[in-house]
């Protein structure tokens, strides 16, 4: 679901269907998809992070939750369009793109005194300046099945949407009753699928906290992003995700749901560390999207992106400050104190000649 900072993977179905109790707990709804509670215990997605890189023939997805409850195991399920390629991703690869697509800081000066400044401030006696200068069986084939850290990850095909339910709940996966209905697109096109059991590796432990990434590949002849299965969320959903090609891509339509807002573009001419480990270290265009979806159930289709025009763009956040010289003097004080100099030293004038006009004519009449 920053958001954030935000997610590229179809998350589908993220549920706890291991018993804790007897306590029915809504879960918070994940960003790219409905998440199911089991009826005795709760997880929550506080967090998504996605990345895809598509060269123009494959498609890779790199997807980290951070996650809450109190759930000990959890699945979920990805339709990809193609055979997919399963491994861990690196951990460094979100930090790394967080700080390449932080906004620019600048300082926007203010010429008069606001509410925290002096002489506004003083005696509030709440630490202000107190004066100038302070300082996420039948009909079904398993093409694959491996153990990837605390991940059990099945490669799936499917040619019957309930046949893929079935099997789903057979292997453990407590999947609501609309989800294959929501399954028949994919389904129709030949897509394959991604399921996906977690558990933590100690025992008796439980979900929470920053997961270990994953690392899906498959053969894609446009860049895509399967947000179908999303409507069935019944709250409010967000999606945030990094895309690396070699131009900016934007999603072709909002789906459904807000304006797509792109909060980064620019070119990465020497990708490093995890990042090179993505692109093979070639040199990429970055572009940073954010969307949300107040009414998941209009969403109508998959996120398409397209190549535009390689425009550079960067936010830009401002810190306000009072404008000032001289070691923290402020400027407005300064000009005051000469505006007041100037009047009284005018008044002083005026004063003099009056006096200089009295007196010559004091004398002229006494002359007379």
């Amino acid at each position: 679901m920053r958001g954030t900072h935000r997610i590229l993977t179809t998350l589908v179905a993220l549920i706890a269907f291991q018993l804790l109790g007897t306590l029915v707990v809504p879960a918070y709804a994940c960003g790219c998809g409905a998440v199911i509670p089991d009826p005795a215990a709760r997880i929550g997605v506080d967090r998504e992070e996605s990345a895809v890189h598509w060269d123009g023939a494959t498609e890779t997805i790199v997807m980290r939750f951070h996650v809450s409850g109190n759930a000990r195991r959890a699945a979920w399920i990805m339709p990809v369009p193609g055979r997919a390629d399963v491994t861990l991703g690196d951990p460094g690869l979100f930090d790394h793109l967080e700080d390449l697509t932080a906004p620019e800081r600048r300082d926007r000066f203010y010429f008069w005194p606001r509410g925290d400044d002096w002489p506004f401030s003083a005696g509030r006696g709440d630490g202000a300046a107190a004066a100038p200068g302070g300082a996420a069986g039948t009909g079904v084939g398993v093409v694959g099945r491996e153990r990837l850290g605390p991940f059990d990850v099945a490669r799936l095909t499917a040619t019957d949407p309930e046949a893929l339910g079935r099997w789903l709940r057979a292997h453990g996966f407590d999947l609501p009753e609309r989800l294959p209905g929501a399954l028949r697109p994919y389904v129709e096109r030949k897509w394959e699928y991604v399921a996906i059991r977690l558990a933590p590796e100690e025992e008796n432990a439980v979900l929470r906290g920053e997961l270990t990434p994953l690392r899906i590949t498959f053969a894609s002849r446009e860049l895509v992003y399967p947000m179908r299965l999303s409507r069935l969320a019944r709250t409010p959903q967000s999606l945030g995700l990094y895309v690396l090609a070699d131009h900016r891509m934007e999603p072709r339509s909002a789906i459904g749901g807000e304006r797509p807002e792109v909060t980064f573009a620019g070119r990465v001419d020497r990708p490093e560390g995890p990042l090179a480990g993505l692109t093979g270290g070639r040199a990429v265009h970055l572009t940073a999207l954010e969307q949300g979806f107040p009414r998941p159930g209009r969403i109508d289709g998959d996120h398409l992106l397209r190549t535009v025009a390689d425009t550079p763009y960067r936010r830009v956040e401002y810190t306000d400050r009072l404008l000032t010289v001289a070691g923290g003097v402020p400027v407005w004080l300064l000009t005051v104190g000469a505006g007041a100099a100037a009047l009284t030293a005018g008044a002083v004038l005026r004063a003099r000649r009056k006096r200089r006009t009295s007196g010559a004519n004091a004398g002229v009449a006494s002359a007379t």
